[in-house]
């Protein structure tokens, strides 16, 4: 059975090719291609016959029995050749068709491979394709054609029909990490005298909520609290046997003998007189669809001051929302703890009398299953009947677990939940876009809106949807939804940032898209895939070029790039069918290698990883890319012809435009998104934003530098132009997010209404709100960052009457008053305060933010409630708190919280997604563009290319790099990151839970240990390594490239470093501070030679606000190379 539910997806995931293909096929038959009528007759045949070749696979999938599946696996590949060889045509005609267009000079460089040119005989590649159809269809008929019709096998997935586990009998001891949620649930059961309440308990398969739900249904029976009680599992039944079921538990039966809905509503009257003016509870156990709650609902009575109850299951967010009486009866199930998970997966794993021996090494295990409870116990007990501890071991299993999990009866529950978790989902888009994650290595953070535009570049959806093809954030939506993929990082306003797909649900999803040739892999091995389609490389691959030449590269769409692959990977001149080139995390990239892009005339996504300093200067040939990002990469600098590319709507990095003054006046571009700018005020600069006309985010970073006039008119014309406001409806989204000194403030208050936006993110050292921003229509989102907000800016904030989602980040705030009937639209309200100790929140009147959801204090040194009544915020859900700030706060919060009669949730944020903010400094035009993780002390001046000047460190895998006096607990693991790591000082290094393997060391004041907060950053230095070692070799590697930096004086008499002393540029050598240990130090005579030849040559001091001790920060000179990370 499960061959034949493998042959069902498989051909549904087929499905979804040929009908991408089909629209692709007949768009060929169009007048532009000029193709002969018997071409074009041929076209139209191939069309028919694809769409019955796959209706008939899809029907005899859906009734035949086991026997044929073999057949059936036969006819699918068939089928997937004819559907990737139709595919191959057609990209072949629409490659040369462009092709054609580009200049002489262009088309003698970059010539057609002799395999398209063959393809590209119309009328012989159509009778080619007509003949392979007719083939497939024939055997088709020989083989199946004659077959017995056979009971229907669909019953394998009907979980009615498999045998009934009852979870009521579950043991107490299997569960763990729960007593939160339990204690919750038990408080709402056992409220008094209130009306009827739904509770609805959702979360991903194996989470454990049917567990939970029967734990405290048998409690609560147990005690005899309520008078009538019942439990029914839904999955997969209709409204009519769920409602027979419940006037069965009730011991009742039914009045009527009506059919369909008069049967329903009978059985809903039924129970109704059974349940009248008696405390109940009913457990409706894993609904799947919103129509059966609407369908029995009414089956369950409201009497007064009864208190009864009705607690459902799900898996779907949607569905959850829908039962409950209020969102504060939703429970979300969570994953557990690394302990709680350790602690279930023991318990299963060994036997009694093997308590007291060593436990498994379940660090893999532990990582594949993902917190899930159900993944846990199901490996746990396979390594018990595996006969441990003699049995294979937790690594082995690890490596196998594909295996075991397709064809081991003890995998069977958790088979069962994964293969739901795809087969229901409701159309072939979706099943593309959640195979799409097999892309990706396991725990990989993936950035929701890359993902949208990489659906959209691989055809997966449509900016303008269909009845069978969803919009890329409908799609996302609906994953999210059914839990399958989850959030990490969510933006304040509610916005999810970054996602993944846990455990068992990632290894189920990577191995279903590669055995239906949907992925291939390469991970440090050969994969002999006569189709590749889609190319993802993880880790480091063969440098043995012939090992990619055995796959069909010629053939390739997709190709991601995962650390670094071999040379032969990087040839891309083989990938002349190439829709998405994704290299942002390729580590061994560089500027030679991407010249052979131009020749890729299909691409349409294209992303470049750090070492890249240039764009090819044939870039805009790619007349189809819709999606340019720069964003981790070194590209400083971009040609103007770049914005007129005919089809690119979203271009993202940081750089500078050349040519911005003699911009081409012919043509208009067409870009959506121009995500930034750096620009010094010079003028003539942005006329070329005259011709922008469909631009609906823009951010723009203004730097002060040497020889530039500073005069920022230009700058402002085109930000009034862009926020002018038409006074139309449906103007949509508009968003605009500036980084300015204070040489810019006359300029934003020069700005002029009408204006309109939707989202606004300022920058800068503000004294006053601009007046602009007052008389903004349509703003939703405002995000300030300033050193010190003011009274008056504050206090002109809460004029801001349709604002949703406000944030706020400082040092320190200073005090006002959120006064009554102020933001009246407010539903999130963020503050993020540097300040170390007492922070200034605001007082909050009752009656100001009526329908604030969401209260953020992102503050470490917050201490209590700080005078915040949350009690006046009627309907708020969530307190979300900085995680260092310390138990007794926290306490007092949850003890608010539980006060509150809507009882929020108080939970934790982690620092490094939340704050993110810009230095004070100029903006380094080199730095890569993503927002600043780095919090950098105030009261240090940088200068232009200095390493803390850069305001931002490469995000190091799981890994976040923070500043001045923030823990580095939240960084998580800092294991082998593969790049510099960046530390600054104050530093909490006793938290730091691991720094080996991270090709960076950091040095402390007594020479070496790591429980002293005073640390140094030293840059490039393997692990282990003698630092005189490394400063030779530095010199021999990086002589002639490194950036001038600020540097500072060493006191070599005292050992210290003299605050405030800089030196612009030496050529002489600067001792460092002698605290690094004896192989550097103002008398050692390894001090360093020729300061402009070495990795890491100076400090710079400042003091930290933490201690009154002076706390060393490691600047200095830097090879170029080592920022591209930052």
């Amino acid at each position: 059975m499960l061959d034949l539910q493998a042959k069902r997806m498989e051909a549904a995931l087929l499905g979804g090719l040929i009908r991408a293909v089909v629209p692709k096929l007949l768009s060929l038959a169009d007048e532009k291609y000029k193709l002969q009528k018997g071409v074009k007759r041929g076209i139209k045949f191939l069309d028919k016959e694809l769409r019955m070749i796959i209706g008939s696979i899809d029907d005899e999938l859906s009734e035949q029995a086991d026997d044929h599946g073999a057949v059936s696996g036969l006819l699918i590949e068939d089928l997937r050749e004819l559907a990737f060889g139709i595919e191959d045509f057609l990209d072949s005609v629409r490659y040369h068709a462009i092709w054609k267009q580009q200049p002489a000079s262009f088309r003698k460089i970059v010539r057609l491979p002799k395999k398209m040119l063959a393809s590209l005989q119309f009328a012989g590649e159509v009778q080619r394709l007509k003949k392979l159809a007719m083939e497939v269809y024939e055997r088709k008929k020989r083989y199946t054609g004659h077959a017995q019709q056979q009971p229907s096998a669909a019953a394998w997935m009907d979980e009615s029909s498999s045998p009934v586990f009852d979870p009521r009998n579950i043991c107490d001891t299997d569960l763990v990490g729960i007593d939160g949620l339990r204690a919750d649930l038990l408080e709402q059961l056992s409220e008094a005298k209130g009306q009827l309440k739904v509770i609805a308990i959702v979360g991903f398969c194996g989470l454990g909520k049917t567990a939970l739900t029967a734990q405290v249904y048998n409690r609560e029976i147990g005690d005899r609290r309520f008078e009538k009680h019942a439990w029914v599992c839904a999955a997969g039944k209709q409204p009519t046997e769920v409602l027979t079921q419940v006037l069965g538990e009730l011991n009742a039966d039914s009045a009527g003998s009506s059919q369909g809905t008069s049967k329903d509503r009978q059985l809903c009257e039924d129970i109704r007189k059974q349940l009248h003016n008696k405390r109940y509870l009913i457990v409706i156990d894993d609904i799947q669809t919103e129509v059966l709650w609407r369908n029995i609902k009414s089956a369950f009575p409201d009497d007064n001051d009864v208190s009864s109850r009705v607690v459902v299951t799900t898996t779907i967010q949607s569905i959850a929302n829908a039962c409950s009486s209020s969102e504060s009866y939703v429970h979300k199930m969570r994953r557990l703890d690394e302990e709680c998970s350790k602690q279930l997966f023991s318990f299963k794993a060994c036997p009694n009398e093997y308590s007291c021996y060593k436990q498994p090494d379940s660090a893999a295990i532990l990582k594949k299953c993902g917190g899930q409870p159900l993944a846990l116990v199901t490996i746990g007990e396979f390594l018990q009947t595996q006969g441990w501890p003699k049995g294979p071991s937790c690594e082995d299993i690890c490596s196998k677990l594909h295996y075991h999990l397709k064809n081991d009866r003890t995998f069977e529950a958790m088979r069962r939940v994964l293969i739901r978790n795809y087969t229901s989902l409701p159309n072939h888009a979706l099943k593309a876009c959640l195979l799409y994650f097999g892309m990706f290595p396991c725990d990989y953070q993936i950035k929701r809106k890359s993902l949208l535009r990489l659906w959209l570049a691989e055809g997966f959806v449509e900016l303008q949807p269909s009845t069978s093809t969803p919009d890329p954030a409908t799609a996302f939506d609906a994953l999210k939804d059914r839990n399958i993929i989850e959030p990490i990082y969510v933006s304040n306003n509610e916005t999810v940032k970054t996602c993944q797909t846990y455990g068992m649900m990632h290894e189920f999803i990577t191995h279903m898209s590669i055995s239906q040739k949907f992925v291939t892999l390469l991970c440090d091995e050969m994969n002999n895939d006569k189709y590749v389609r889609r190319l993802s490389v993880h880790k480091s691959t063969a440098t043995d070029g012939n090992n990619s030449d055995c796959n069909s590269l010629s053939l390739v769409r997709s190709l991601t790039v995962f650390g670094k692959p071999s040379e032969a990977i990087l040839d891309f001149s083989k990938y002349r069918l190439l829709r998405v080139l994704d290299l942002e995390k390729c580590d061994d990239l560089k500027d030679t290698h991407v010249k052979n892009i131009c020749s890729l005339l299909l691409l349409k996504y294209l992303s470049l990883g750090k070492n890249i300093t240039k764009l090819p200067k044939d870039i805009s040939k790619l007349t189809v890319l819709e999606t340019l990002d720069l964003r981790q990469s070194m590209v400083a600098e971009v040609r103007a012809e770049v914005f007129l590319m005919p089809c690119l709507l979203h271009l993202f990095g940081k750089f500078m435009v050349l040519d911005a003054v003699d911009f081409p006046s012919q043509g208009r571009s067409v870009l959506q998104t121009l995500a930034g700018l750096i620009t010094d005020g010079r003028q003539g600069y942005f006329n070329f934003m005259d011709y922008m006309t469909k631009l609906r985010k823009v951010k723009v970073w203004c730097v002060s530098s040497a020889g530039a006039s500073g005069n920022w008119t230009d700058l402002q014309k085109a930000i009034q132009k862009f926020i002018h406001d038409k006074n139309v409806a449906n103007i949509g989204d508009r968003s605009l997010s500036l980084h300015f000194d204070k040489s810019f403030i006359d300029s934003l208050n020069s700005l002029k209404e009408p204006c309109y936006l939707s989202s606004l993110k300022l920058h800068g050292e503000l004294d006053a709100l601009p007046q602009f921003v007052i008389s903004l229509r349509g703003l939703k989102e405002l995000c300030l960052t300033s050193v010190k907000c003011t009274k008056g800016l504050l206090e002109a904030l809460t004029l801001l009457s349709n604002l949703k989602y406000l944030k706020l980040i400082a040092d320190d705030l200073e005090k006002f008053t959120i006064k009554d009937k102020a933001f009246p639209s407010l539903l999130c309200l963020c503050f993020v305060l540097q300040h170390p100790t007492h922070p200034t929140l605001p007082t909050i009147q009752e009656g100001s933010m009526p329908f604030l959801n969401t209260l953020q204090l992102l503050c470490k040194g917050l201490h209590g409630l700080c005078g915040i009544k949350i009690e006046y915020l009627k309907v708020l859900k969530e307190v979300i708190l900085d995680d260092r700030v310390d138990s007794d706060t926290w306490g007092e919060w949850e003890e608010a919280a539980k006060e509150h009669p809507n009882k929020p949730k108080v939970l934790p944020s982690k620092i490094a997604d939340t704050s993110k903010r810009e230095p004070k400094a100029e903006i380094s035009k080199r730095k890569p563009t993503e927002d600043s993780d780095v919090l950098v002390p105030t009261r240090i001046k940088f200068t232009e290319n200095s390493v803390a000047s850069v305001g931002s460190v490469q995000d190091t895998g799981s890994s976040r790099i923070v500043n001045q006096g923030y823990s580095v607990a939240s960084m998580g693991s800092t294991q082998d990151t593969g790049s510099s790591m960046l530390v600054n000082q104050g530093l909490d290094s006793s938290a730091q839970p691991k720094i080996h393997n991270i090709r960076a060391v950091q040095a402390s004041s007594d020479g070496g240990s790591y429980s002293s907060s005073n640390h140094m950053g030293v840059f490039e230095v393997p692990p282990m390594t003698n630092l005189s070692e490394t400063a030779s070799k530095a010199e021999s590697e990086h002589a002639g490239n490194c950036v001038p930096v600020e540097l500072t004086k060493v006191d070599s008499a005292n050992n210290s470093v003299s605050p405030n002393e800089t030196i612009e540029q030496t050529d002489t050598p600067i001792p460092v501070n002698q605290k690094l240990g004896s192989s550097y130090g103002p008398n050692s005579q390894n001090s360093f030679a020729d300061i402009q030849n070495h990795a890491f040559k100076s400090m710079e001091v400042s003091e930290d606000s933490v201690s009154t001790e002076l706390s060393i920060t490691g600047h200095g000179m830097v090879p170029s190379h080592t920022l591209q990370g930052c």
